[in-house]
C-alpha cells in the first residue's frame, strides 16, 4: 500500500462481508465470479479538518444506512462501505482514489467534500472507468466544463447557493458587498456565481479578499478590511469551521450592526457549533433538512442512531445515503456483473431511473450529470423560536427543482446533446 493510502485509510465497514477482511481484496476479487463479488462504496471525506462535522463519520454513517437497507430488499447482492480521510488534499485524495480502484475493488466513491479534491477523483474515476457521487464538492465544473459521464453531482453546487442567498439579499435591499472567500476552486466559484446573481439584480460587488486555506483561523484583517469597504453585505464565500469562525469574529468585532451576514454555504452542523444566539437571524441554503417533512423526519429517526454525537444531520451526509441507494437500485436492475464492467454504463442507468428517497423524495440526473431537485431558503431561529435540539431553521422560501441548478445550456458539459 502506498504512504497516501496509508495515511487516508481508516477503515472498512464490512457489512455482510465476514471471513473477508484477512485476504488482500485483489485476490479475492481474482476468485470469485463478478456476480458473486460484493459491490464496494469507498466514501472518501474528511474525517478530520475543517469540514468534518458536516460530512465525515456522519457520511460515513449515512452511506451504511442506505447499504443496510438496500442489502435488507435485495438479500442477494452484498455492499461493504470503506472509508478514508482525504485531508483536503488533491493528491491524497486521488492516491487513494487510485488505491481503491485498482487494488481495494471499489466500484464507487461517495461524498468528497472541498471541490479540488472532487475535480481530481473525478478525474480518476474516469480513467479507470468507475463511479463517483458527488455529495459534499461545490464546484459547478463538474456539471461544466469538466463533467464526466461517470459523475454525478448529488447535492448542491456553488450556482444553487449563490442563486437562493444571494438573489434573496440582493432584492431584500443588501445591494452591495464584500466577499471573504477560501483560495480554491470551491471559493473561487461561489463569490463567481454570487457575484453574477448580485450584478444581476442590480447590486454591486465593491471588493472582495482571499485567503489561505485551510491554514486560516484568524479572519480579523479580512474583517477590517470588509468594514472599510462599507458593503451592506458581506459574503463569506467558505464552509465549515472557517464559516464559523468568520461569524464569531464578524460579530466580536462589530461589523453585523453594519453589514448583513450571508453566509453563502452553512450547514447545520456549523449553526450546532455556533448556537441559535450567535446563528440566530441568519440567511442560508440547503437542500434538505431533517426537520422538512415526514419523510425526512423518518428517515432522521432510522439513521440518527448511528450520527456522531449531538450533531444534527444536514444535507451533504443525507446526499451520502440518498446517492448510494440509487446507485445501488441502478446495480440492482443491471445485476452485479455488468454493473462492475463499466462505471459509465452504471450511471447511464442511474440516469435513466427517476430518483426518490425519505431525504430529497422524487428527483432526476441530467444529461450532464446534475442530479436535480428543490433547493430551500432558511433563516436560522432564536433561540425562543426553537423547540428542541436540532429545530434550527425556519423555511423562508423554495426554489422548484427545474430552477435550482444552472441550466445545461449555459454549461458548457460535451456530454449535452443539443
Amino acid at each position: 500500500m502506498t504512504s497516501i493510502a496509508r495515511r487516508g485509510l481508516l477503515g472498512v465497514a464490512g457489512l455482510g462481508a465476514a471471513g473477508l477482511s484477512t485476504i488482500p481484496a485483489s485476490r479475492r476479487a481474482a476468485a470469485q465470479p463478478r456476480s458473486a463479488r460484493p459491490i464496494r462504496i469507498g466514501v472518501l471525506t474528511d474525517m478530520s479538518g475543517p469540514y468534518r462535522d458536516p460530512t465525515g463519520p456522519g457520511s460515513v454513517a449515512c452511506a451504511r444506512q442506505a447499504a443496510e437497507e438496500f442489502m435488507a430488499a435485495n438479500p442477494g447482492i452484498t455492499v461493504e462501505v470503506l472509508q478514508a480521510d482525504h485531508q483536503n488534499r488533491p493528491d491524497v485524495g486521488s492516491g487513494i482514489a487510485r488505491q481503491w480502484y485498482d487494488t481495494d475493488g471499489v466500484d464507487m466513491i461517495l461524498d468528497v467534500p472541498t471541490s479540488s479534491v472532487a475535480l481530481a477523483v473525478a478525474a480518476a474515476t474516469r480513467e479507470k472507468d468507475k463511479v463517483f457521487v458527488n455529495s459534499g464538492g461545490a464546484v459547478v465544473e463538474l456539471t461544466g466544463a469538466q463533467c464526466s459521464p461517470n459523475t454525478v453531482h448529488w447535492t448542491y453546487d456553488t450556482w444553487m447557493l449563490a442563486k437562493s442567498t444571494g438573489a434573496a439579499l440582493t432584492r431584500a435591499g443588501g445591494d452591495t458587498w464584500f466577499f471573504i472567500t477560501a483560495d480554491y476552486a470551491f471559493g473561487h466559484a461561489l463569490q463567481r456565481d454570487t457575484s453574477a446573481f448580485v450584478e444581476g439584480a442590480g447590486g454591486k460587488v465593491l471588493g472582495g479578499v482571499r485567503y489561505p486555506f485551510p491554514q486560516t483561523t484568524d479572519f480579523s484583517s479580512f474583517l477590517v478590511q470588509a468594514r472599510a469597504s462599507r458593503a451592506k453585505v458581506l459574503g463569506l464565500a467558505n464552509a465549515g469551521t472557517d464559516t464559523v469562525n468568520c461569524v464569531k469574529q464578524a460579530r466580536e468585532f462589530g461589523l453585523t450592526r453594519q453589514a448583513k451576514l450571508a453566509t453563502l454555504l452553512m450547514a447545520i452542523a456549523d449553526v450546532h457549533a455556533l448556537g441559535l444566539e450567535t446563528a440566530q437571524g441568519l440567511l442560508l441554503t440547503e437542500s434538505f433538512y431533517w426537520n422538512l417533512n415526514d419523510r425526512t423526519r423518518a428517515f432522521t429517526a432510522r439513521v440518527r442512531p448511528k450520527l456522531p454525537g449531538g450533531i444534527p444531520m444536514g444535507m451533504i451526509q443525507a446526499g451520502c445515503y440518498a446517492g448510494a441507494l440509487h446507485y445501488l437500485k441502478a446495480v440492482a436492475s443491471m445485476g452485479v456483473a455488468e454493473a462492475k464492467l463499466s462505471g459509465r454504463v452504471t450511471v447511464e442507468r442511474m440516469k435513466a431511473m427517476p430518483t426518490d428517497d425519505d431525504a430529497f423524495g422524487p428527483g432526476q440526473i441530467r444529461m450532464d450529470g446534475r442530479k436535480i431537485h428543490p433547493s430551500y431558503l432558511f433563516e436560522v431561529k432564536s433561540p425562543a423560536e426553537s423547540t428542541g435540539p436540532g429545530d434550527y431553521y425556519k423555511l423562508v422560501g423554495t426554489t422548484p427543482a427545474e430552477e435550482a441548478f444552472r441550466p445545461m445550456s449555459e454549461g458548457g458539459c460535451p456530454l449535452v446533446r443539443t
